[in-house]
């Protein structure tokens, strides 16, 4: 546990932050460092064939120590943060033994992780949590996940007793901005399926994730003097309002859970002359999904219309392009790799909690490259801010399940 708690630590006051923004891989300088430092542990601890390419893609291998045939089978993470909250000088804290009250993440700035308000800190009393100061995201996603692998590698090293087959594990850049798995080389990967140990609460299991897609609305205006703009002046602004007013105000994510889809406006700039509205469309179901997009278009074509007259051309320009699908789709005909994953937890006590993403992983796109990659739960609540945390007990559960997983495949009679 202690162990865990260090290599944790260790990685997560190093800022991998992505960013959208940038065309290169990985999209920023700093995640080298985690990456290299990733690399020199992995030799370090006896792990073969470690490679890290030009785009900083991590892979490694554990060679089987079993004399019958046994599958490939992979665990992969991600080591990039999310850009929607700043990953730099993470200072983590540590609660033992936690007692089920508030935990004072800054006092400063009167920053308080509640169970009044994140009710699930309650699963956790009696343990030790790491949180945030309350000036920064954790980090837990995905470092919990690259910590749990590697002390799995590392304790299946030291345990040879333990039979397994051929484990390889993956390291990603910029998951967190969608193109995790653009560049990650299945053929060179070698798998026949594999595990993102990259989802929550302890016990979740995965199969299933969104349609996604990406939306960018631009609406064009006309700028005239307000005091003479009677029937002259075209309010981008305006426009962008009317937009998202038409979209159903109850498909929402703040109004919608479990398999409901969504609109989501996540970005919104402009003045009188142009503004460009950015959106995320969400849908576990293909046709729904499907729909969603036409949606988009039929409101941009209303729009359209009714300016058609007075401004000549398409007042509203549409771009949508789609960013992953459900892996559903991909799993279901090897469904036996979910199976391993819920009896390896069963084993070890842990009641599996299998339902669907309302996310994405590296997983989604990379069951769709060829490589079946249900989701394991990390461990951690409350991704993406300052009120994220991490149970060690979780990551500890977590490096168990993948111990396992390897045990069981190499038994499983393929």
């Amino acid at each position: 546990m202690q162990e865990i708690i260090k290599r944790f630590i260790s990685y997560v006051t190093i800022d991998t932050e992505s960013d959208p923004n940038s065309d290169t891989t990985p999209s920023t300088a700093k995640q080298w460092d985690l990456a290299n430092k990733l690399v020199e542990e992995l030799k370090a601890m006896g792990m073969q064939d470690v490679t890290i390419d030009e785009n900083a893609y991590i892979m490694a291998t554990l060679p089987s120590n079993v004399d019958h045939d046994v599958p490939t089978i992979g665990f992969v993470s991600h080591f990039d943060t999310t850009p929607d909250f700043t990953g730099a000088n993470v200072n983590p804290q540590i609660i033992e033994n936690y007692d089920g009250k508030d935990i004072v993440l800054n006092a400063e700035h009167n920053i308080i992780l509640s169970p009044n308000y994140f009710d699930d800190l309650l699963l956790y009393k009696g343990q030790t949590l790491i949180t945030t100061d309350g000036l920064t995201l954790l980090g837990a996603d995905d470092k919990a996940g690259i910590t749990e692998i590697m002390s799995a590698m590392e304790y299946l090293i030291q345990h040879p007793e333990i039979k397994h087959g051929k484990i390889r594990i993956g390291f990603t850049p910029d998951e967190e901005i969608g193109r995790g798995a653009h560049k990650f080389d299945v053929e060179k990967f070698g798998c026949q399926w594999a595990y993102t140990m990259d989802g929550s609460q302890i016990g979740e299991l995965e199969y299933e994730n969104f349609n996604a897609a990406g939306a960018k609305i631009t609406l064009k205006g006309k700028s005239v003097h307000p005091g003479y703009a009677k029937g002259k002046m075209i309010n981008s602004m305006l426009l962008a309002s009317q937009f998202i007013a038409a979209l159903p105000a109850d498909e929402t994510p703040e109004t919608t859970e479990d398999y409901e889809g969504f609109y989501h406006v996540h970005g919104l700039k402009g003045s009188i002359e142009e503004t460009v509205l950015e959106l995320i469309i969400r849908d576990h179901d293909k046709s729904l999904f499907e729909g969603r997009k036409q949606q988009i278009g039929t409101i941009a074509k209303k729009i359209n219309d009714h300016y058609a007259t007075q401004f000549g051309e398409d007042i509203c320009v549409v771009e949508i392009k789609d960013q992953y699908f459900n892996m559903r789709e991909k799993v279901e005909p090897v469904f036996h790799i979910v199976d391993i994953a819920e009896k390896a937890m069963l084993e070890l006590g842990i009641t599996p909690i299998i339902k669907p993403i309302r996310g994405g992983t590296d997983g989604s796109q990379l069951s769709y490259k060829g490589l079946p990659c249900p989701n394991i739960f990390a461990g951690g609540h409350n991704f993406h801010g300052k009120y994220e945390y991490v149970p060690v007990e979780s990551m500890v559960k977590a490096t168990e399940v993948i111990v396992k997983i390897c045990e069981l495949t190499a038994t499983a009679g393929f």
